[in-house]
């Protein structure tokens, strides 16, 4: 407890959590071991709790919470689905050993079972929910430190904090506190600066509602890439072919052989009759000086002469 210290006591902030939260509304029935907890009932039945008893029984549990030796032996249950990202988020931060989830029997008593633990401390969200564990510690003397509400059982526990155990925000508001009390006794951080790990984190998220979020921000991911770049990608695909490239029928036209015949590359396909290549014939040539022998026949008009001949003599 606080002890009357001003650095234990509760800050404005926290307090404006707290109502924020609605962690001070408790249900409309009452339990006789919880009504010294209870600040008066509205006229609608609701049971108000007591904001500075609430707190106090939070900073008693903090101090029993940090006088365990190994973190690891201090045991977080959540059965509710509203408390099992709060119970893994606790014990992320403090160390402490999360079961979220449905709870196995026999976990606490039976040692054949593989998921056999020995905590030394067992912290629940809710009594009523979590009654097998808390149930078997009191069967192997484990203290007990639960979240209780106003209709709350609180046999075989120990340490209740009264509080709204019902809502999402309260539940997630209340193990935030609870793992930032810890690790300020501990001394992992300072009462000086404020933590730095937001409330948000510790509270239930409907996974349904996160997965409508998530294609909504796809939704709006894919028009903006469709309005920052839907007008530039449509204007190449606009001007292709447009340009001078696609005017040459050399180059961008199509191809017709007809084009070929009628209109031939210069320098291919020229008629070399008329040329002065054409008028130099083999028979223009310069002919033997000396005349040819008896028997040997003179070469024919045409210049073809026989070369491999059995009458030509070399």
């Amino acid at each position: 407890m606080s002890g009357g210290l001003e650095v234990l006591s509760i800050k404005d902030e926290d307090v404006k959590q707290l109502l924020a939260a609605g962690t001070h509304l408790g249900a409309n029935n009452c339990d006789h071991q919880v009504e010294q907890y209870v600040y008066k009932r509205r006229l609608d039945g609701v049971h108000i709790i007591h904001l500075s008893r609430m707190w106090e029984k939070l900073l008693f549990a903090a101090r029993a919470i940090a006088a365990i030796e190994h973190p690891g032996d201090v045991c977080a249950i959540s059965a509710r689905p509203y408390g099992q990202r709060a119970v893994l988020k606790f014990a992320h931060h403090t160390g402490a050993t999360p079961i979220a989830g449905r709870f196995t029997p026999g976990t606490f008593t039976n040692q054949i079972t593989k998921e056999f633990r020995e905590p030394r401390l067992l912290i629940v969200t809710d009594p009523r929910t979590d009654h097998q564990p808390v149930t078997e510690a009191s069967y192997v003397n484990i203290p007990v430190i639960a979240f209780a509400n106003t209709d709350s059982p609180l046999k075989y526990v120990d340490i209740a904090i009264p509080c709204n155990n019902k809502g999402i925000h309260s539940v997630g508001l209340m193990w935030w506190l609870l793992a930032r009390e810890v690790l300020r006794i501990r001394g992992t951080i300072s009462r000086e600066t404020p933590w730095d790990i937001m409330v948000d984190l510790f509270i239930y998220r409907d996974p349904e509602e996160q997965l409508k979020e998530e294609q909504e921000k796809e939704k709006e991911q894919q028009n903006q890439d469709t309005a920052w770049g839907g007008a530039d990608a449509a204007a190449p695909s606009a001007a292709f072919g447009t340009d001078e490239w696609s005017t040459n029928p050399q180059i961008g036209g199509t191809f017709n052989p007809a084009d070929m015949k009628t209109q031939p590359t210069a320098g291919f396909g020229q008629d070399w009759a008329g040329d002065e290549w054409a008028a130099t014939t083999p028979s223009a040539a310069v002919a033997p000086t000396a005349t040819p022998a008896t028997g040997q026949t003179a070469p024919s008009a045409g210049g073809a002469s026989d070369w491999g001949g059995a009458n030509e003599a070399w």
